[in-house]
């Protein structure tokens, strides 16, 4: 008897320490439990569209709303697309990153407070509704890439070599970058929430901050060629990305419009832009794993 309670003591010295049953390890568990992530983001999604008309269709009006909105002022109140060939679809282009990262950072933002009865409730690692918040984006994103390849397939677009790789890395950029931002500002929201109003603010900034209702050539005009602070914004370098891969294709000279309207080194500067990304992203962790503990009390 004496010899089999000391080894129980010995087998209870071995066992690791207990944990609370939300204890995570970040996002590596948020992809380890990807069914529970399916199951947040078709909630999210069901959510979205419970007792609309059109459904999945304001996917489709809203870009394409903001798109007729600003052709009509810049394009042709303001008559900046005058140099630059197939405009609309250079525009375009740059709506989809943007609307992309807005909707991935402000729903993000707000994904911990909106869902603070499954946090309070559920064992789970909280950064699963930053990180579903970026998908339901995703899902959101995609039939505005099929308009745009539709688009660009009408205009005698053909795809080149490296427009796959432009259009990855472009995606990953945003993917990368909105969530770190939802990270950061969904933990900061639960202790002030203004935080949400200052996400829809910065957003704000994002529409005019990249290549989007103007094109690059006219930044490297303004700034004489110094527009290294310019492309330092991963943001720039994904539109340019997504401009590259379809835009470009369109137009009746390639290698000239590459030449006029792109940055030199455009794949070089977008793998550092994803890098940086990448370091933001850890940081975002770093922060909301800091506060995580404290979010179901102050919810």
């Amino acid at each position: 008897m004496a010899e089999s309670a000391t080894a129980v003591r010995a087998d209870e010295t071995t066992l690791p320490p207990l944990s609370p049953p939300s204890a995570t390890t970040g996002l590596f568990e948020v992809f380890r439990r990807r069914y529970l992530l399916r199951l947040l983001v078709g909630r999210e999604i069901s959510a979205r569209y419970q007792g609309s008309v059109l459904g999945l269709l304001w996917s489709y009006v809203n870009p394409l709303t903001q798109f007729c909105i600003y052709y009509f002022v810049v394009g042709i109140l303001f008559n900046l697309h005058s140099n630059v060939e197939n405009f609309a679809i250079h525009m375009f282009c740059g709506m989809v990153i943007v609307h992309f990262f807005n909707e991935t950072f402000n729903a993000g933002t707000r994904s911990i407070v909106r869902n603070r009865s499954l946090v309070k409730k559920m064992a789970m690692p909280r950064e699963m509704f930053p990180v579903a918040s970026m998908l339901v984006s995703l899902y959101h994103v995609l039939p505005q890439l099929i308009i745009l390849v539709i688009i660009c397939v009408l205009s005698g677009w053909l795809p080149g070599i490296g427009d796959p790789v432009a259009i990855a890395l472009s995606m990953a950029i945003i993917m990368t970058l909105g969530t770190a931002m939802a990270l950061l500002f969904s933990a900061a929201n639960v202790f002030f929430r203004d935080v949400s109003n200052v996400a829809s603010i910065l957003t704000n900034f994002v529409r005019f901050g990249v290549p989007m209702i103007y094109p690059y050539s006219l930044v490297a005009e303004r700034f004489h060629g110094h527009t290294e602070l310019y492309l330092a914004d991963p943001l720039a370098e994904a539109v340019l990305l997504m401009q590259r891969a379809f835009w470009v294709g369109t137009t009746s000279d390639p290698s000239v419009t590459i030449a006029q309207h792109m940055p030199d080194h455009l794949y070089l500067r977008s793998v550092i832009a994803l890098g940086i990304s990448l370091v933001v992203l850890g940081i975002g962790q770093l922060v909301f794993s800091r506060l995580e503990n404290r979010i179901p009390e102050r919810l």
